[in-house]
Order: structure tokens, then C-alpha cells, then sequence
């Protein structure tokens, strides 16, 4: 498994979580590591990706000023800070890997196994 995503469960609206992407180390310190969320029946979206030397972030507008994504080197994990939670969030949330213009394009070379986020109100 090159990609494990953890770090979800059931939390009240307003509510605070924190995923957790671990990767080995040439996928953290070489590729875009991204965050997408997906709701059944819906497609999958994009919530947040930094890049390999953790100098660049970007995040969807709905989440922007909400979450935190960041890397921790010594530990070869992306995390995913989710502050404010809302309903809406509610979500299988994946991390993924790639380079710049896979991850801009959502179209990821890597992706991990969900974990599954719930916001109740």
C-alpha cells in the first residue's frame, strides 16, 4: 500500500478532525499530495493539495479558511486539519499523489483507500 489514509469518524457539526495520509517516503517528498472527497452519487471533488516541499497549498473554495492541509516529514504523512465542520463535509475523503498537472487536472497517478468523515448536525 503506498498511499493509507486515516483519521475519520463521527463528529458534531462545529467539530474539529484530523486525517492523516501516510505515504512512503519518495511519494512525500516527490509528489503533490492532494485530498478528495467523495459523496455517493455524486463525483469525486477536490479539497486540498500541497506540494512536495510543502511550500504551496491550495484549497477548494468550500473548505478554504476551514482546513489545513500539511506535511510532516518526520512521520512521511500528509495531514488534513478540518476545523468548523459542517454537515456538508460529510464525505469519504481519499488522499492521492501525483505530479503538478495530474493533481491540477483531478486526475491524480495515485490514490489511497477512503475514510470515511461524518458531520452530524
Amino acid at each position: 500500500v503506498q498511499l493509507q489514509a486515516s483519521g475519520g469518524g463521527l463528529v458534531q457539526a462545529g467539530g474539529s478532525l484530523r486525517l492523516s495520509c501516510a505515504a512512503s517516503r519518495r511519494f512525500v517528498s516527490t509528489y503533490v499530495i492532494a485530498w478528495f472527497r467523495q459523496v455517493p452519487g455524486k463525483e469525486r471533488e477536490f479539497v486540498a493539495r500541497i506540494n512536495w516541499n510543502g511550500g504551496s497549498a491550495d484549497y477548494a473554495d468550500s473548505v478554504n479558511g476551514r482546513f489545513t492541509i500539511s506535511r510532516d516529514y518526520a512521520r512521511d504523512t500528509v495531514n488534513l486539519q478540518m476545523n468548523s465542520l459542517k454537515p456538508e463535509d460529510t464525505a469519504v475523503y481519499y488522499c492521492a499523489a501525483g505530479s503538478e498537472l495530474a493533481i491540477m487536472r483531478r486526475n491524480p497517478d495515485y490514490w489511497g483507500q477512503g475514510t470515511q468523515v461524518t458531520v452530524s448536525s
